[in-house]
């Protein structure tokens, strides 16, 4: 009984944490306030997360995980490259106040370690599908992770500076854009013929991420 309620203060606190930041647009939101929102003690806040910033954070985790995960699917699974851009803009417009009041507060590095951190794998999938075994594993990961950063400070400047109603759609396309580039351009350097962007069968390299 006291594991259900400790998992019942938990999510409250997550959920707390989500609505009062996304609706005030500021990080800085009053420990008592999100324990009032939570109907929790602020005891029970510090036991559970220690202080306000690791609350925001695992909140920001745990939205990641519940909404914007399932839609990118598994990392492995051949979804279109465009479906997950949208998956990605469509989420962070959702919760742009949520985000952008973290993306602009104390716990902005901190976010941006944890965002690139989820990307990662779907990234690394990506370089692996169009390189093979044309790159070592240290290359395809630090790979990954630029891809993961930049796509990050990408995101950041469209939900900070971004004209309202922010345009998903829009946003996808310029992603998917960047990302064929980066892949395209990759293909073209490592390409394994004489010909710069050609398979040894002769068929074109050129790749697009749809």
């Amino acid at each position: 009984m006291r594991d259900r309620r400790s998992r019942r203060s938990r999510s409250a606190l997550l959920r707390a944490a989500v609505d009062l930041v996304g609706e005030r647009g500021t990080a800085a939101v009053p420990i008592s306030d999100l324990a009032d929102a939570a109907d929790v003690s602020r005891q029970v806040l510090y036991q559970h997360f220690g202080d306000r910033d690791a609350l925001l954070l695992e909140a920001a985790l745990d939205l990641a995980r519940r909404d914007l995960m399932p839609g990118l699917g598994d990392p492995a699974a051949a979804v279109p490259g465009r479906a997950r851009s949208l998956a990605v803009a469509s989420h962070f417009a959702e919760h742009r106040g949520f985000y952008r009041a973290l993306m602009t507060g104390s716990t902005a590095f901190a976010l941006g370690k944890v965002l690139t951190g989820l990307l990662v794998p779907f990234n690394r999938q990506l370089f692996q599908e169009a390189l093979g075994g044309t790159l070592d594993a240290r290359t395809m990961d630090d790979l990954a992770t630029g891809l993961a950063g930049g796509g990050h400070a990408l995101v950041c400047a469209w939900l900070i500076g971004g004209e309202d109603p922010l345009d998903p759609e829009e946003f996808a396309d310029r992603i998917t854009r960047m990302v064929t580039f980066l892949v395209n351009a990759l293909l073209t350097v490592h390409a394994p013929s004489r010909e710069p962007g050609v398979l040894a069968s002769g068929q074109p390299r050129e790749r697009t991420i749809r």
